[in-house]
This record gives C-alpha cells, structure tokens and sequence, in this order.
C-alpha cells in the first residue's frame, strides 16, 4: 500500500499568500504598528457584549431560522427605510449573513453562471475576483481614475456586453476611500437601465462617510434598488470584524435565489449574536456617531501626516487615508510598505495589491480604526520622514 496524497488541479491557481498576510507578519516581526490590515485595536460597546452574554444565557444557541432571526432583520429593515428612504420587507428581502465577505460570495454563485461577465471596478477589495472565478464567471476589469478613484461612465460603457451579469460598485471604497455622489449614482442607474445587468453594491462602510456628505446607498434610487444585492457589515459597524455577521438586502425574487445558495453554503448564521445585535439596534444613536468618531480619527492622522513629505489623497470615507509616496521613496509600492515596516516601524499597504495586473502608481494605504495612542506612535515614526 502507498502512502500517497493526490494533486489537485487548483480552482484558483493565482490566489497565493497575500499582502495582508505577509505585511502583518512583518510588522509583528519587527515590532511594528500595523495600520496595514483594515480592523479597530479597540473594544466594542459592553452593552453590545452584554447583549449577546444575555441571550446565550437565556438559552438562544439553537440554530436560528436560515434566513436570520426575524427581530434582527426587522431591525435592519426599520433602519434601511429610516436612513434610506426604501421599505425591504423583512421577510423575504432581508438576509442574515457570516459577513459581508461570505454575502458577496453567495451572491456570485447565485446569480453567475459559467462565461457571464462581471464588471469590477478596480481598485477593488481582494475576494471579488477569486469569487467570479469560483462561480464560472469572466471578470471584466474597468480601472476608476488615478488619484481621484471617481467612476469613469465612459469606460463602464465600453465594457457593458451582452454577456455582462452584473457589474460590483463599493462606496464609501475600499482601499482608496472615495464616496460616490448622487450625481454618479444617478449616472450609474440611467446607464443601466436599458439592460438587465444587476448591481452588487458593497456598503460595508455605510456609516463612515465625513465632513457632511452622505453616504449613497443603492436602496436610495428606485431603479437601482430593484436589480441591488445591498451588502453591509455589522463587524465594521460596531467594531466587533471579529464576529463576521453583515447581512443583504435584495428585492424578493433576488433574494429568494440569494437564498437556495446561502442555505447549503453557510445554511445560518451565529444565533446570540444576531439577538444581541437586534437587542442593541434598538438605539441608533451607534450608527447615527459613527461618522463623528471616525472623522475625529482621521482628522488626527490628516494633522499628523503633514509633518511628513506625503501627499494626502482626499478621505472622504471609510477608515483608511491614502498617500503619495513620490517625495518620499523611489521605491515601488510593495518595497516601500516592507522598507516602512522594518526601517520605520510602520506598517502600510501598498494600493497595487487591489489592481489585478499590480498598477503601480506610488500610492499606499493607512488604517486609522486604532486607539489615539496607537495612531500617535505611529506619526512619531512616520514623523522621521
């Protein structure tokens, strides 16, 4: 009898160890700050923790109905109509989800089949390509534009086929912090409108969004709304990404099909957590702060960075705060972040990671979501530049 291990033929033959992986192991090795992968240092409200205690030990950790436990999506459909404007039924168009990541994953899989197309609009946040790959699909890349990451219509247009399912649009975005207008929504909705192309829209950072803008969801435009799978994280809401529940918001024959897959991939979703997190939304005062507290956040990094020779791109959302590094280094991206992390004890991430084809136009990207203190120790360093 031989001892032997089969070789697989990868489902993903690109997909290697990645630059988050490998930037946070450097800065744990080198003692660094690491403002490179995008999570808060910092706690969660105790009153959501005790939320969730209290429901474990008032005996709710039996599986929850597949689609969420109904308070919780009547929670989040109460606050989608009280922010945006749109009613989603809670029964049969909100989905709990294990996170925004798995929301997106099931999405594709439920509505690609194999040689559909799928626009991505690059920069983008890093499962989106392997999951049309996993699911069939052929990723059509369309770049937003250098150094302002705004939709370019023209280039959206141009890659729109008759094969294009679906096209993924992120405010506020990820990794460039770009908030889209009403004015590009609106531009998005009348170029879809003759076609049957659905949206993927990835909100997760819905409640970050500064200096008095408002953050765009597709649930605000009607047309819009009825082809829209909505995604959002209640990890990056409350500070708990730890927890991985989000949830998806979708009209019903979308969501209905969201559902046959969710079931087998994932079936449900953690039964205390989803009753803690309906017991705490009951004040919205969370959300409704969260702006306040992340802009405050930025605000002390923006100050701190211009005793630096970087140059600030605009952060309009999100936790992160984009820099040119043109006056500082010559080096390309990726070397740089690994040179910050090991000379100057500052761990970034270099923007050509979220390109497919590694576009390097000399621009990386700090996470702020730390303590005060943890930020001030790293513009001490970053003030040596």
């Amino acid at each position: 009898m031989r001892i032997h291990t089969p070789q697989l033929q990868s489902r993903l033959p690109k997909v290697g160890t990645t630059i988050f992986t490998v930037m946070s192991a450097l800065a744990a090795e080198k003692g660094a700050v690491n403002l490179g992968q995008g999570f808060p240092d910092f706690e969660g409200d105790p009153r959501l923790v005790d939320a969730v205690t209290d429901a474990m030990k008032r005996g709710l950790n039996q599986y929850p109905p597949m689609t969420g436990v109904p308070a919780l999506r009547e929670a989040v459909a109460k606050k989608v109509a009280t922010i945006y404007g749109h009613a989603y039924d809670a029964n049969t168009e909100i989905t709990i989800t294990a996170g925004a990541t798995q929301a997106i994953l099931t999405i594709i899989l439920a509505i690609v089949h194999p040689g559909d197309e799928v626009i991505v609009l690059e920069p983008c946040y890093d499962s989106y390509v392997p999951n049309i790959e996993l699911a069939g699909g052929v990723v059509v890349r369309v770049p937003l534009t250098p150094g302002t990451f705004r939709p370019d219509f023209s280039k959206i247009a141009a890659a729109i086929t008759p094969r294009t399912r679906a096209i993924m649009v992120n405010t506020p975005h990820n990794p460039s912090g770009m908030v889209w207008t009403k004015e590009e929504m609106l531009q998005l909705q009348a170029l879809l409108d003759p076609t049957d192309i659905l949206v993927i829209s990835d909100e997760v950072y819905e409640h970050m969004v500064f200096d008095s803008r408002q953050h765009e969801s597709a649930a605000r435009f009607p047309a819009l709304a009825a082809r829209s799978f909505i995604v959002s994280s209640f990890g990056k809401t409350y500070h708990v990404t730890g927890w991985k529940v989000g949830y998806v918001a979708a009209p019903a024959p979308l969501s209905a099909e969201f559902r046959k897959v969710h079931q087998f991939n994932v079936f449900t979703v953690n039964t205390p957590v989803q009753h803690g997190l309906a017991t705490y939304m009951a004040d919205p005062r969370p959300y409704l702060d969260l702006p306040a507290f992340y802009q405050r956040k930025r605000d002390l990094f923006r100050e701190g960075l211009k005793k630096t020779k970087f140059r600030m791109l605009p952060g309009e959302g999100t936790y992160f705060q984009c820099v040119d590094i043109s006056a500082v280094s010559d080096l390309n991206e990726a070397d740089f972040c690994k040179w910050l992390t090991t000379e100057i004890g500052v761990a970034a991430i270099p923007l050509s990671a979220f390109y497919g084809d590694g576009f390097d136009q000399r621009v990386v990207r700090f996470c702020f979501a730390k303590k005060d203190e943890t930020l001030n120790t790293a513009l001490e360093r970053l003030a040596r530049l």
